[in-house]
């Protein structure tokens, strides 16, 4: 009984204390509290510390997102403006094309002779009148037979016919210009590169010939370099073709029509250019307006996203 007693005495003041101690605690804040507005402003009215930290800080977080608006609202007019600039650049691909495609059905004109007026005329169709000396056969390779619907059907796609051959080169003699020019007579498959394979190809005597004028090129990522020793050509490089064959650095591509039973297939110009604008185009202006309405819903319409 004396325990219980003792013990009941000991709460008592532990409670006691406990709320002194709180009191004092209420009291502090009472005075903390009351004694924050006691500086003046240069008006003389009183600043209250604890609201004016409040609104700065309301302030700068409504800053915040006011940047972070205006800065998001970049992402669907960038998104807009690639769109057009699609558009834009689909347009100028087609007049290209269709360019392309007038130069190379054209009347054929006689072959000019200046340097500079040649530079001008790449996939025009020219006539030349002359033969063609087959010891000094070229091989541009490897190659793979040129189908202009095939090609246009499959742009952009990674993988390839897999019929490869080589383009067969042959100076040919001008005998109305006095000169020696080169001649992709055309395509041949990787069995019949060797002349002796394709005897009834090689056409002998004066004949006419229309072709399609083609500059030089430069090598290209990742393609060899032409090997001269061995004869075996990746890409056109008319001086070093013009120095081995003794021809001038002039390059015409035959036609369709000068193909020759057993011979190489002529028409190997490739006028296909990849059109994929369409596809840019899509996807840029899905993305304008799939990202104006995200926009739209989390600034205006305040949707949580």
């Amino acid at each position: 009984m004396a325990a219980l007693k003792s013990a009941l005495a000991y709460s008592t003041r532990v409670l006691t204390t406990f709320k002194k101690q709180t009191h004092v605690v209420y009291i502090k804040r009472t005075l903390l509290l009351t004694r924050l507005p006691l500086f003046k402003g240069a008006k003389g009215k009183f600043i209250t510390f604890g609201r004016q930290s409040s609104s700065t800080a309301a302030g700068a977080e409504s800053g915040e997102d006011s940047f972070l608006k205006w800065f998001l609202l970049l992402i669907p007019f960038t998104t807009f403006g690639l769109g057009t600039w699609q558009v834009k650049r689909r347009q100028w691909k087609i007049q290209l094309i269709n360019e392309l495609k007038g130069l190379t059905t054209a009347e054929p004109i006689p072959l000019p002779l200046d340097p500079l007026e040649l530079n001008s005329l790449e996939y025009r169709r020219v006539k030349v009148r002359g033969w063609y000396d087959h010891s000094k056969e070229l091989y541009v390779l490897p190659r793979s037979p040129v189908d202009p619907e095939k090609e246009a059907r499959e742009a952009g796609r990674l993988s390839s016919s897999g019929e490869t051959g080589a383009n067969v080169i042959t100076p040919f003699h001008c005998t109305d210009l006095g000169i020696t020019i080169l001649v992709n007579r055309g395509y041949v498959p990787k069995q019949k590169i060797r002349p002796e394979t394709r005897t009834k190809g090689q056409v002998e005597g004066e004949m006419d010939v229309v072709g399609i004028v083609r500059l030089t090129e430069t090598r290209k990522p990742f393609v060899p370099n032409n090997d001269v020793e061995r004869n075996r050509w990746h890409f056109r490089d008319l001086e070093a073709m013009a120095s081995v064959t003794g021809a001038e650095p002039i390059f015409i591509d035959a036609d369709f029509g000068s193909t020759i039973p057993g011979g190489p297939i002529g028409g190997q110009t490739r006028v296909t250019l990849r059109n994929e604008h369409m596809q840019y185009i899509i996807t840029w202006y899905g993305l304008c307006v799939a990202t104006t309405y995200m926009w739209y819903a989390k600034f205006i319409k305040k949707i949580k996203l």
